[in-house]
């Protein structure tokens, strides 16, 4: 194992990268209508070059149903288990991932007012509960940040997550709070809670896109930085690491990743937390290798999940986030069991 994780390298890459596209093409021709992978291959070929696709059963479906959908269930999947993987790097904590700080709590308070008042933005589908979400996510990462610069000017992990864990059950009680008074608002709200990307749209693509890129950018960059936080903090800043620019650079970036993932699919949980850890059995702790990879793992297995939730009960949907905690549950009590006998 010690030896694979040394060679793993660009071949292993072109895998991971040629996995991720043939379960990307898999869940658009399958779900509770399965439509053939040649009539999906023309309708997508079609409507990239701009020829007129004929109107049938592929158009409908894949172009304005499954494709979105499956687009941004990738871009989600590929972005939470990115700032799960570099939480974990940065705080050297395997329990840390995007939500740890409170901020995906934040997030989801935001994303739920924007619902409950009807918050929107002229021009924009869903661009006030977007809005909502990343400014209640910046919002939270700067109230952690300042209590924690104010209790502790170090900024230690250990400051910084239990301040985060409990600014999260705060987050939590006002979002319940919130669902409480929403009156006919509290069905939408409280799907959109459970995490479901079925309204997803190429707007929504574009904008997780984009997200991906900028912020995702940022964390791939910071992974010789992550790699001497493995040494610790003390040890990294004598080697030349600026431990507090790093962290807050990190930290704002997936922070703003997730505010974008939570205004799309709403609260998933147990991404972030579980794929950096299936990831790292292949790849070895290197975080040159390792943020790359939790990008492609991330997205694969948040496509099948939700393909899992659309044709497990068919016709009937169980919302990703059900899935992806009930999956992630139980592979993390496995990951938990093997560490501690490995130990």
């Amino acid at each position: 194992m010690k030896k694979a994780r040394e060679s793993f390298g660009i071949f292993e890459y072109i895998i991971f990268a040629a996995a991720t596209i043939a379960v990307f093409f898999f869940c658009v021709c399958a779900g509770s209508v399965n439509v053939p992978l040649g009539d999906t291959l023309v309708a997508m070929w079609k409507a990239a070059v701009g020829q007129a696709v004929p109107d049938g059963m592929a158009k409908s479906i894949i172009l304005y149903v499954r494709l979105p959908r499956v687009i941004c269930v990738a871009l989600v999947g590929a972005a939470l288990s990115l700032c799960g993987c570099a939480m974990q790097g940065l705080l050297r904590n395997p329990l840390a991932d995007g939500s740890t700080l409170g901020v995906s709590a934040g997030a989801s308070l935001g994303a739920c007012l924007a619902l409950s008042f009807g918050v929107t933005v002229p021009g924009i589908s869903g661009g006030g509960t977007t809005a909502m979400a990343m400014l209640f996510a910046f919002i939270s990462l700067v109230g952690v940040l300042a209590l924690a610069y104010r209790l502790d000017y170090s900024l230690s992990t250990n400051t910084i997550i239990l301040l985060g864990v409990i600014f999260s059950m705060f987050m939590n009680s006002i979002i319940s709070l919130v669902v409480t008074f929403s009156g006919e608002h509290v069905k939408s709200i409280m799907f959109w809670m459970m995490g479901s990307l079925s309204g997803a749209n190429y707007q929504n693509a574009l904008s997780l896109t984009a997200s991906l890129i900028v912020f995702g950018g940022m964390l791939l960059a910071c992974a010789p930085e992550l790699n001497a936080f493995a040494i610790g903090e003390d040890n990294a800043r004598h080697i030349g690491v600026n431990v507090r620019r790093i962290k807050l650079l990190v930290l704002i970036a997936a922070s703003a990743l997730i505010g974008v993932c939570v205004s799309v699919g709403g609260t998933i949980g147990f991404v972030g937390l579980v794929i950096p850890h299936m990831t790292r059995l292949v790849t070895g702790p290197n975080h040159r290798r390792l943020l790359p990879a939790s990008l492609f793992s991330g997205a694969i297995f948040l496509m099948l999940a939700d393909l899992l939730g659309r044709v497990i009960l068919k016709p009937l949907e169980l919302p990703i986030g059900v899935v992806t905690s009930f999956i992630g549950s139980i592979v993390f009590v496995f990951i938990f069991y093997r560490s501690r006998r490995a130990a």
